[in-house]
């Protein structure tokens, strides 16, 4: 499934990659199918199958408000939670603000909230600072794309006890019989504590397929030693391929329609700076 490739873009800028790669995470189908629709369920099904929780009127902070962010809120708001967002991107935390979430710092909530779910990508997102700060019996997980959003290290320390409930379940107690149960011990937790629709494994193995492929039959000179994004038409075709599955018939522009667009008649469809 896999996260952005960062490595690749350091690679590239540094003049260090050796082949030309294709950043099949941030293309649509990606973005939108693994990260927001399969993390819209997927963020309850790992949730229920490890702590049997009950999501009408928790409080829930959710660590980031990007495609992942949006699913697990979507999820958790329609379970009757009361969701806050913590963002550093503007735009993002508009977009919040207008689904109806509160949006504020970590340490302003802290101290009530009962789940704190970390999506950005980011490393070091929940602190041992934050940690400490924890009610009783709070739940920490992360849906971001490795395990350094959670300082996990920070609780291998000789004052706090780990307790192992159940597989990817462990409770920290600290001193004073404060527990948190971690999660996968912070790593992805809808790879670790539930499944992955065969629906986006399609999607994802799919676009993966095709950028292969395009890579391997790509005539010289095409792609440089650089890291490219899936060309928009292979996007498309991704989704088209997959929406027989729902019996959808898409509608056909005329000649003349497409000529009033500007658009060939068969993609793509959208500008390559289009977000969907």
């Amino acid at each position: 499934m896999g996260g952005k490739p960062i490595w690749l873009y350091q690679l590239s800028k540094a003049g260090k990659l050796c082949v030309p790669a294709m950043n099949v995470n941030d293309s649509v189908t990606k973005q939108k199918f693994d990260n927001l629709y399969c993390c819209r369920e997927s963020i309850l099904d790992g949730l229920k199958r490890t702590t049997d929780v009950m999501f009408g009127g928790k409080q829930v902070v959710v660590c980031g408000y990007g495609e992942v962010g949006k699913g697990c809120c979507a999820a958790l708001k329609a379970l009757g939670a009361i969701v806050y967002i913590t963002e550093i991107d503007p735009i993002c935390a508009l977009q919040a603000c207008m689904d109806g979430f509160r949006v504020v710092k970590l340490n302003e909530v802290i101290r009530q909230v009962d789940v704190v779910i970390t999506c950005t990508g980011n490393k070091n997102v929940v602190t041992r600072e934050h940690l400490d700060r924890m009610k009783n019996s709070c739940i920490v997980c992360n849906m971001g794309h490795s395990n350094t959003e959670i300082d996990v290290t920070s609780l291998r320390t000789p004052e706090l006890t780990w307790e192992r409930v159940r597989s990817q379940v462990d409770h920290v107690i600290w001193p004073d019989g404060k527990r948190v149960v971690l999660l996968a011990e912070g790593r992805l937790l809808n790879l670790s504590c539930s499944t992955v629709p065969t629906f986006v494994l399609s999607i994802t193995a799919t676009t993966q397929a095709l950028a292969l492929i395009e890579l391997y039959n790509a005539p010289e000179g095409r792609y440089k030693q650089d890291v490219y994004l899936l060309p928009k038409k292979m996007d498309e075709y991704v989704a088209s391929l997959h929406l027989p599955s729902f019996d959808a018939h898409l509608t056909e522009l005329t000649d003349d329609q497409a000529k009033y667009l500007g658009l060939n008649k068969n993609g793509p469809f959208k500008p390559n700076y289009y977000r969907y």
